[in-house]
């Protein structure tokens, strides 16, 4: 049985512990497909407007790097991007003209990552399509502000519980 039968057979019969745990897992696996449909409307705007040298998670690589120099390993230490080919979307980024990069001048193995005016350009329409979004989103009626505001405190509550599961600690 699917996730999805199972957790329409949720009734009044369900302990409410059962009935937290069925919704915690959907929780799990709404976030999961959240990010997934993020990346599929990403593309679609990518697309629109013609970039087609970059997939969606390099574009969001760029969002989140933003007015940032940072180096490959403190972009997945502070959590902005996730998966094992950093360094195969970081090389494809500069390869294109997206990144800039140069060695650090104390530590001549580090080095330094930054947006160029292209990759800028990326980010800002990155920008554009979440304030689109967060518009449609609020003046629609499918979430109100205060309900944002507890999304967010529950999403920190959860990565700050697992976080401290694993040793590490939130920025």
């Amino acid at each position: 049985m699917s996730f999805a039968q199972n957790s329409s057979l949720i009734g009044a019969n369900e302990t409410p512990e059962a009935q937290t745990r069925l919704k915690f897992l959907d929780c799990l696996r709404l976030v999961e497909r959240l990010h997934r449909r993020m990346l599929d409307i990403l593309k679609i705007k990518l697309d629109q407007t013609g970039l087609s040298d970059i997939n969606s998670v390099q574009a969001l690589l760029l969002y989140n790097i933003g007015d940032h120099e940072m180096t490959a390993g403190e972009l997945r230490s502070r959590g902005y991007y996730l998966g094992s080919n950093v360094s195969y979307n970081l090389k494809k980024l500069v390869e294109y003209g997206y990144i800039l990069q140069e060695r650090s001048e104390h530590d001549r193995r580090s080095v330094r990552i930054r947006l160029s005016d292209k990759g800028r350009e990326v980010c800002q329409l990155v920008q554009g399509l979440f304030d689109d979004h967060l518009a449609h989103i609020t003046s629609g009626g499918h979430l109100e502000s205060e309900e944002i505001a507890e999304l967010q405190s529950g999403l920190k509550n959860l990565e700050r519980f697992w976080s401290e599961q694993i040793g590490f600690s939130t920025l």
